[in-house]
């Protein structure tokens, strides 16, 4: 699919949301339970295989069969749970505790921190953002603001709209890394949090953490990192021997860390963890209401029930794998971004965008159309993203890409001739 029959197809998906005619009401009678799965397997045949690895972003396969096994038995397991009431479901709440603790001993989360699980790496920043909102407004400002770098994911904006925030952004350095210089310019008495980024998505870049974070110091205020896709990169990449720059809570001044079970944690897919380095922050993401005739209602973040399988999952693969086995598989998904890196840094009219550091990476040209070759690549059944600042495509490498790397690499010098025969008009 090219990218402008990307726009197409978003457009009619809207006109659809917007005009429920178009679709089928629901049925008066019901079908059978094979009429139904046969249907849904014919929807699904349409969409990208998985396990065709030849998407690079979305999904994050490892091909490991025992693992997959691991992830679908422990959904069965708990496809009918519920995390809203804790008293009911006690277990429910230990798996998501341990989750937590798991992943704050990973990232180094200092005895008295504390966090929650989430649907994801949007919820997980919409409740960082929250308690960031409250302790400024604690403080008595009046509409705190969230300082990003103009990498930041776009879930900030959104956690900014819905928080009703100001959302203000400064510029990145020459390696696509955030400017710190430009970050003290732009902090006011109204700035509640200042973001930073261990793995930006555009860029796969490492923000200077240590001196944001100590600017954020300075002020008083929060600093996020946003490790949705580092998180569980970064960590084994240090036991591998790469030379990972301070991000973590081992850097004085970070207060909160959003991190994605489902990337590159490779759970399936609702599940994410806030962690706070003080415990006592959490108590700002809590609602808890009681003037009803109910009784006390609470929750720990957006939701109101909450799906036992994300939790199961979660807790699942992380004790499957262990440290040992999130080792082997980023040393699996570093091999093939390095062969990759190397092949691209070999095609004359390709350069890899920024020092990205990690499992993901974006290339573009300043001699061909790359959005055209994204394009030819599409046609031949890969599924890479865009950037538009500058031009390039955007690569996430899983594990199971080792499988198809070469095919990948053949395609792709194909498709770098073609884009340069089109763009020379020939």
């Amino acid at each position: 699919m090219t990218y402008a029959q990307s726009a197409d197809v978003i457009e009619q998906l809207m006109s659809q949301l917007f005009d429920m005619s178009a679709l089928a009401p629901m049925p008066q009678h019901g079908a059978s339970a094979e009429t139904v799965l046969g249907e849904l397997a014919q929807r699904k045949a349409h969409d990208p295989d998985f396990h065709s690895n030849h998407l690079f972003g979305l999904v994050y396969q490892t091909e490991r069969a025992e693992l997959e096994r691991v992830v679908a038995q422990a959904n069965e397991m708990y496809l009918w749970g519920n995390a809203l009431n804790i008293v009911k479901f006690p277990n429910l709440t230990r798996l998501e505790f341990e989750v937590v603790a798991m992943v704050g001993d990973l990232l180094h989360l200092p005895q008295g921190g504390g966090g929650t699980m989430t649907s994801g790496g949007t919820e997980s920043i919409l409740m960082s953002m929250l308690v960031n909102r409250e302790r400024a407004k604690a403080r008595g400002v009046d509409k705190p603001q969230i300082l990003a770098p103009y990498s930041a994911h776009p879930a900030y904006a959104k956690a900014a709209k819905l928080l009703e925030m100001e959302y203000a952004t400064f510029a990145l350095d020459g390696d696509y890394r955030a400017d710190v210089g430009a970050a003290r310019a732009a902090v006011t008495p109204r700035t509640a949090v200042i973001v930073a980024n261990a793995m930006s998505f555009p860029y796969s870049s490492i923000d200077p953490i240590p001196e944001l974070a100590a600017l954020a110091m300075e002020h008083g205020i929060g600093c996020h990192v946003d490790a949705c896709i580092g998180g569980f990169v970064l960590p084994f990449l240090e036991r591998l021997g790469y030379d990972v720059p301070p991000w973590d809570f081992r850097v004085p001044g970070v207060t909160e860390i959003s991190a994605d079970v489902h990337k590159y944690g490779y759970a399936s897919k609702g599940s994410s963890v806030i962690l706070h380095r003080d415990s006592d922050w959490v108590a700002h993401q809590f609602f808890m209401f009681g003037d009803w005739p109910s009784g006390l209602y609470g929750t720990p973040a957006v939701p109101g029930a909450r799906p036992a399988t994300t939790m199961a999952t979660a807790w699942a693969v992380l004790k499957h794998l262990g440290i040992d086995g999130y080792v082997e598989l980023t040393r699996q998904a570093m091999e093939t971004t390095t062969k990759i890196r190397a092949a691209i840094e070999a095609i004359p009219d390709l350069y890899i965008v920024g020092k990205p550091i990690g499992t993901t990476l974006a290339f573009g040209s300043n001699t061909v159309d790359i959005h055209q070759v994204g394009d030819v690549l599409s046609d031949k059944g890969w599924h890479l993203d865009r950037n538009v600042e500058p031009p390039s495509l955007h690569m996430m490498v899983s594990p199971g890409h080792r499988l198809v790397v070469d095919q990948f690499l053949a395609d792709l010098n194909e498709a770098v001739v073609q884009g340069t025969l089109s763009f020379r008009g020939a």
